[in-house]
C-alpha cells in the first residue's frame, strides 16, 4: 500500500489518509481516483463545503544567509485550513513547520500563519540549476493556492575591486570620469564615493553625477575638485574601500597684455625699447603649463642727438659811424643748434671806437673843441678813479676785519709764526687726528672753493705744533645749539705733537658766536639688535627688520620631533674684528645660534656688505669668531671649498653654512679702484636758539643696519630726514672727503665765514669700522619769519665721485614733509615658519629635486640648474650634498626673499627643457593648495 490510501467512502467521496503527514482529507470520487495514482503527491484541490480559495496575506520574501545564521520564511493566508512549504520541489516535513491560527473578526474567516527555518547547510547541499527556493501551499474547503517562490542565497562580498579608480590630471573646466567596479557580492554591493574621506552628495552639487554604473562624473572641473577620491562598496555582509585616486585640476598659464613700450634707453643715437608681459592671466597652477613665448620684447630705436650751436668767424669791421664807432658781427651757424642743442654763448656783435681820438664831435675835429668840454671829460675820469679807489680800500678793510674775527671766533692765537707754513695751521703728517671726539681746529682746514683743495690730502692737514689747547665741542651739545664750550687740553704725545715752544689758544667769551665746524664724530654706541624664533622640522625664515640680515632654515634641516629657539643678533658696539693692514670691515658682525645646534642640511645666512663687487679690485673674505674671541678666516669668496659656500651679490653675501656662530665680511683692496659704497644723508632740526637751524650730514657704510643706527639716533635728537639718501662711490685712492653747503639764500640765511666746507681724512672714512659719522653745520636766520630753507649739500671725494643733496624744507615741524626711512617689507613678520616662509611650494620643490638630482646623459642635471641660476663656481660644494638641487634652491630662496621671482626660475627650467617641472607664479593665497599637494606627495 502506498503512502496515501483511501480510508473510506460515502456519498460519492473518499476519505484520504496521509500517514507521512498525519492528515486526513475528504475528496470526491474523481479526486480520490487521482489520489490513488501517486501516493506521494497532494491533490491539486480538495473539495469541501462551499467557500473561497485561500488568499495570501503575506508571502515568503527572498532572503540571504549571513555567515552561519539561519533565516526564517513566513506565510500567512485566509481562509486556510493548512499551509505547508515546498522547497526545491519537495515538501517540507510538518515537524519543521511552526503554525499559528487565528480568526479574522471582520470576515469570520480562519487565518493561518506558518514559519520555517532554512540553514546555510541546506543551501550549500543543494546543487540545482537555479537558486535554492521555497513556496507556500495553502488549503481551504474550496481548494488550494500557491504563493510566489522565494529564493534563499548565501550572502558574501569579495575583498578586491574589479576596477579601482585611477588618478587624473585634468585642465580646469575639463570633464573628470572616475571608473569603479565594486567587488563581486550577494547581494550586489552599493557604491558610495568619498572625497578626502567626506561623502559626496550629488544631489547638492549639480556638477557631480554618481548614478552612471557606479562611476563618478564631474562635468566641469574646478580647482576645488582637486583631492583624493575613494570608491566605497557595501552590502549586508561587509564594506570594502578602493585605492584612493588623486585628482589634480591644473591651470595652464596665460599671458597678460603687453605693457607700453619703454622710453629709448639712450638719449641720442641707436638704442632699444622694450615691453613685457607676465604669465598671470591666469597664472599656471598645480603643474599647469607655463606660457609659451617670450616675456620681453625689444626693438631698436634711434634718437636724434642734440647739436650745440657754434659761432662763425667775425665779419670785417664796418665803416666808422657818425658816433665814432664801427661794428662787426658773427652768426651761430657753424653749426646752428639742432634737436634741442644749446645756443651759442657770448655776443653776436661787437663795437669799438674807430678814430683813435680823431673822432669828430658835433661835426668838429677834436682839436677845435673848446677846452671847457675837455675839462669836463677830465673831471669825470678823475672822479671815477677816486670812487674806485675808495671801494677797493673799503673791501680790503672789511676782508681783514672778517678774517680777524674768524680767527678770534676759533679761539686760536698763534704766538710763534715760525710754526706756520704759509697761511695754514699744519700738524705732523704722521698723526691721524682722533675724530671720535669732536674738536674745533683753527685755520683753513677746508677752503671756500672746493677746487682749491684738489692738492690737499690728509697727510698735509696739520704741521707739528707743541702742547696745544683745543676747544672741544660735543656733537650732541652742538646739535642742541648750546653756546657754552668746554676746553680740552691736549697732552704732548711722542711722535704725534712736537716738542719745544708751547702754543696757547685763547677761550672765547660765551656770548661770542663760534663757528659751527664739527668733524665726523661717533654716534652713541649700542650693544646689539636681536631677534628670535622657534623652528622645527618644517624650517622657516628669521629676518632682522630693516637690516638686510636674514637666516633661512631649510625644510628637514632640523630632525623630526625636535624644535629649537634660534636667535640672530647684530653687534652695534665697537667691532671686535680689528682690521689688519689694508683690510677693511665690509659688513656688520652677525651672530646666529645656538652654537651647539646640529643641522642635517646647510642653512643660508644673508649678510649685507658695502663693497662695489669686483674680483679685479677686491679680495673679500668670510671670517668667523672663535670661542676665544679671535677671528679666523673661513674662506675667500673666490676660493673653492666644500665646507661652506659664498655667493656675492651687489649688496649682500649669501653664505651656506653647517654651524652657527659669529660671522663678518672683510675686504682687502687689490687696486686703488676698489670702491666702498657709502650712503649719504642729511638731517635737520632746530637748535635751542630759535634763529639757528642745524644740518647734520652723515656718511655711513651702505648697509641697512648702519643707516638704521643713524635713524635711531636722529629720532632721539628730534632730527628729520630732509632728502632721500644717495649712494657715494668712495675709492681707495687715499684722497679725502669734502662736505660743503652751497647756494644758501643770501638775504634769508647766513653761515659763518670759512665754515661752509669741511674735510674728512681718507683713513677716517675708509676704515670707519661701520661707525656712523657725521658733519654738522649751523645756519642762522635773519628774521624769525623765515620758515623755508633751500640749499645744496655737496659731498665729494677729491678726484672721485660726487653727490648733491638738494635741501628744500620747512623748518616748522607742522609744515615739514615726511620722508620714509625704510620700505617696511620685512619688518612685519621677523620669524616665519613652515611652508609660508618659502617662495617655492614644497610639492614643486620635490619634483624639481627628483628631476635634477638624477644624472642625465644630456647634461640636464643639477649642474645645469646651477648654471641657469648664475651659480658658476665652486660646484664641488654642491656635489658633496645628498641633494644638490635642494641646496641650490635654498640658495635661490635666500637670494629672492623679497621679490620671490618665480618667473625667472620657471624660465630657467623652461630653457633647460624640463617642461614637466615648470613653475607657476604662486601667490600667498595659493599656498594652501600647495600644502595639499605636499600632503598628497607624502601620503598624508
Amino acid at each position: 500500500m502506498g503512502r496515501a490510501a483511501v480510508a473510506g467512502g460515502g456519498a460519492g467521496g473518499a476519505h484520504w489518509w496521509l500517514p507521512w503527514l498525519g492528515l486526513c482529507f475528504w475528496a470526491t470520487g474523481a479526486a480520490a481516483a487521482r489520489g490513488t495514482d501517486n501516493g506521494e503527491a497532494l491533490p491539486e484541490s480538495i473539495p469541501s463545503a462551499p467557500g473561497t480559495l485561500p488568499h495570501f496575506i503575506e508571502e515568503p520574501d527572498d532572503a540571504y544567509i549571513i555567515k552561519s545564521n539561519p533565516i526564517a520564511l513566513r506565510c500567512k493566508a485566509r481562509p486556510a485550513m493548512q499551509i505547508f512549504f515546498k522547497c526545491n520541489g519537495e515538501w517540507v516535513h510538518q515537524n519543521e513547520h511552526v503554525s499559528e491560527e487565528s480568526l479574522d473578526e471582520s470576515s469570520g474567516l480562519k487565518v493561518r500563519e506558518v514559519f520555517i527555518n532554512v540553514t546555510r547547510q541546506q543551501v550549500e547541499d543543494f546543487h540545482g540549476p537555479e537558486d535554492y527556493w521555497c513556496q507556500c501551499v495553502a488549503w481551504s474547503h474550496l481548494g488550494t493556492s500557491k504563493s510566489r517562490k522565494a529564493s534563499v542565497r548565501i550572502a558574501y562580498l569579495r575583498k578586491n575591486f574589479e576596477q579601482d579608480p585611477q588618478g587624473r590630471e585634468v585642465p580646469i573646466e575639463g570633464m573628470i570620469v572616475l571608473h569603479c567596479r565594486p567587488p563581486e557580492g550577494v547581494p550586489a554591493a552599493e557604491v558610495e564615493w568619498l572625497k578626502n574621506e567626506e561623502p559626496i552628495d550629488s544631489e547638492q552639487d549639480e556638477n557631480i553625477d554618481t548614478r552612471a554604473d557606479h562611476n563618478l562624473i564631474i562635468r566641469q572641473a574646478r580647482l576645488s575638485d582637486s583631492g583624493n577620491y575613494t570608491c566605497m562598496a557595501a552590502n549586508i555582509v561587509a564594506k570594502r574601500r578602493s585605492l584612493s585616486a588623486t585628482v589634480v585640476v591644473y591651470v595652464n598659464g596665460g599671458w597678460s597684455s603687453w605693457t607700453e613700450w619703454s622710453a629709448c634707453n639712450v638719449r641720442c643715437g641707436r638704442g632699444w625699447q622694450k615691453r613685457s608681459r607676465t604669465c598671470t592671466n591666469p597664472a599656471p597652477l598645480n603643474g599647469g603649463a607655463f606660457c609659451e613665448g617670450m616675456s620681453v620684447q625689444k626693438i631698436t630705436c634711434t634718437s636724434l642727438c642734440p647739436v650745440d650751436g657754434s659761432w662763425e668767424v667775425w665779419s670785417e669791421w664796418s665803416v666808422c659811424s657818425p658816433e665814432c664807432e664801427h661794428l662787426r658781427i658773427r652768426e651761430c651757424t657753424a653749426p646752428p643748434p639742432r634737436n634741442g642743442g644749446k645756443f651759442c654763448e657770448g655776443l653776436s656783435q661787437e663795437s669799438e671806437n674807430c678814430t683813435d681820438g680823431l673822432c669828430i664831435l658835433d661835426k668838429k675835429p677834436l682839436h677845435e673843441i673848446k677846452p671847457q668840454s675837455i675839462e669836463n671829460a677830465s673831471d669825470i675820469a678823475l672822479y671815477s678813479g677816486l670812487g674806485a679807489a675808495v671801494v677797493a680800500v673799503a673791501v680790503l678793510v672789511i676782508g681783514i676785519t672778517l678774517y680777524r674775527r674768524s680767527q678770534s671766533d676759533y679761539g686760536v692765537d698763534v704766538i710763534d709764526s715760525s710754526a706756520l707754513t704759509g697761511n695754514s695751521l699744519l700738524l705732523n703728517s704722521s698723526m691721524q687726528p682722533d675724530l671720535t671726539v669732536s674738536r674745533t681746529y683753527s685755520g683753513p682746514i677746508c677752503l671756500q672753493d672746493p677746487l682749491d683743495k684738489e692738492l690737499m690730502t690728509e697727510s698735509s692737514l696739520f704741521n707739528p705744533l707743541s702742547d696745544i689747547k683745543v676747544k672741544v665741542q660735543s656733537s650732541f651739545m652742538v646739535s642742541l645749539g648750546v653756546s657754552e664750550r668746554a676746553e680740552y687740553h691736549g697732552k704732548n704725545h711722542s711722535g704725534t705733537f712736537p716738542h719745544g715752544n708751547n702754543r696757547s689758544f685763547s677761550t672765547m667769551h660765551p656770548r661770542n658766536k663760534t663757528p659751527y665746524i664739527q668733524n665726523l664724530s661717533s654716534l652713541p654706541t649700542r650693544t646689539e639688535l636681536r631677534t628670535t624664533g622657534v623652528f622645527g622640522h618644517l624650517g622657516g625664515r628669521l629676518v632682522m627688520p630693516n637690516t638686510g640680515v636674514s637666516l633661512l632654515i631649510p625644510h628637514g634641516a632640523i630632525l623630526e620631533e625636535n624644535s629649537w629657539e634660534i636667535y640672530m643678533s647684530i653687534n652695534q658696539g665697537e667691532p671686535s674684528l680689528q682690521s689688519d693692514g689694508s683690510e677693511v670691515l665690509l659688513s656688520p658682525e652677525v651672530t646666529c645660534g645656538p652654537p651647539d645646534m646640529i643641522v642635517t642640511t646647510p642653512f643660508a645666512l644673508t649678510i649685507p656688505h658695502c663693497a662695489d663687487v669686483s674680483s679685479e679690485h677686491w679680495n673679500i673674505h668670510l671670517k668667523k669668531r672663535t670661542q676665544q674671541g679671535k677671528w679666523e678666516e673661513v674662506m675667500s669668496v673666490e676660493d673653492e671649498s666644500t665646507s661652506c659656500y659664498c655667493l656675492l651679490d651687489p649688496f649682500a653675501c649669501h653664505v651656506l653654512l653647517d654651524s652657527f656662530g659669529t660671522y663678518a665680511l672683510t675686504g682687502e683692496p687689490i687696486t686703488d679702484c676698489a670702491v666702498k659704497q657709502l650712503k649719504v644723508a642729511v638731517f635737520g632740526c632746530m637748535s635751542c636758539n630759535s634763529l639757528d637751524y642745524n644740518l647734520r650730514v652723515y656718511c655711513v657704510d651702505n648697509t641697512p643696519c648702519a643707516f638704521q643706527e643713524v635713524v635711531s639716533d636722529e629720532r632721539h635728537q628730534g632730527g628729520q630726514l630732509l632728502e632721500e639718501p644717495k649712494l657715494l662711490h668712495f675709492k681707495g685712492n687715499t684722497f679725502s672727503l669734502q662736505i660743503s653747503v652751497l647756494d644758501i639764500p643770501p638775504f634769508l640765511w647766513r653761515i659763518k665765514p670759512f665754515t661752509a666746507c669741511q674735510e674728512v681724512p681718507f683713513s677716517r672714512v675708509w676704515c670707519s669700522n661701520r661707525q656712523p659719522l657725521h658733519c654738522a653745520f649751523s645756519l642762522e636766520r635773519y628774521t624769525p619769519t623765515t620758515t623755508q630753507l633751500s640749499c645744496k649739500i655737496c659731498i665729494r671725494q677729491l678726484k672721485g665721485h660726487e653727490q648733491i643733496l638738494q635741501v628744500q624744507t620747512s623748518i616748522l615741524e607742522s609744515e615739514r614733509e615726511t620722508i620714509t626711512f625704510f620700505a617696511q617689507e620685512d619688518s612685519t613678520f621677523p620669524a616665519q615658519t613652515g611652508p609660508k616662509a618659502f617662495k617655492i611650494p614644497y610639492s614643486i620643490r620635490q619634483r624639481i629635486c627628483a628631476t635634477f638630482d638624477t644624472p642625465n646623459a644630456k647634461g640636464k642635471d643639477w649642474q645645469m640648474l646651477a648654471q641657469k641660476n648664475s651659480i658658476n663656481r665652486n660646484l664641488s660644494y654642491f656635489a658633496t650634498q645628498s641633494s644638490p638641487s635642494a641646496v641650490i634652491l635654498n640658495l635661490w630662496e635666500a637670494r629672492h626673499q623679497h621679490d620671490g621671482d618665480l618667473d625667472s626660475l620657471a624660465c630657467a627650467l623652461e630653457e633647460i627643457g624640463r617642461t614637466h617641472t615648470k613653475l607657476s607664479n604662486i601667490t600667498e593665497s595659493q599656498l594652501d593648495e600647495a600644502d595639499f599637494n605636499y600632503s598628497r606627495q607624502n601620503g598624508l
